[in-house]
């Protein structure tokens, strides 16, 4: 009898201290959101992102680089500061400008590079990303 009350005793502490740590791993999740971003679409002036970023990390916004694959520099750039850093996911739309002042920079059928980051205060990529498309 003895052996099986213990028995019952350490399942139970064992079932406590699981649950204790179920609860801070799920309370604590947000504070272990990593910081991401994906380009979900790209049109003549502007480019679609999907992105994840924790209020801790210092973003301020979102850069865009636009060009040919094989050129030394963009064609087009943009940034958007309205971004939400609060670890859930967030969706954005960054206007381009050609670096010439064109209002659409892409054509149509043009296969070009795009580069997106997380950027902070000073320019500093928290978390960036690159994809070659062609428009249709």
């Amino acid at each position: 009898m003895v052996t099986i009350r213990n028995y019952r005793r350490a399942a139970f502490v064992v079932s406590v201290v699981g649950a204790v740590g179920v609860g801070l791993a799920v309370t604590a999740a947000p504070a272990f959101a990593e910081n991401s971003i994906e380009i979900t679409g790209v049109g003549p002036a502007n480019v679609g992102a999907d992105y994840r970023c924790e209020a801790s990390a210092g973003v301020v916004g979102i850069k865009v680089m636009v060009g040919d694959p094989q050129a030394e520099g963009p064609s087009a750039t943009g940034t958007e500061t309205g971004v939400v850093c609060d670890g859930s996911p967030q969706s954005a739309v960054v206007i381009v400008a050609g670096v010439d002042g064109s209002p659409e920079p892409i054509q149509r059928g043009q296969t070009v590079q795009v580069r997106m980051a997380l950027v902070d205060a000073t320019d500093t990529v928290i978390s960036g990303t690159a994809k070659v498309v062609s428009l249709g």
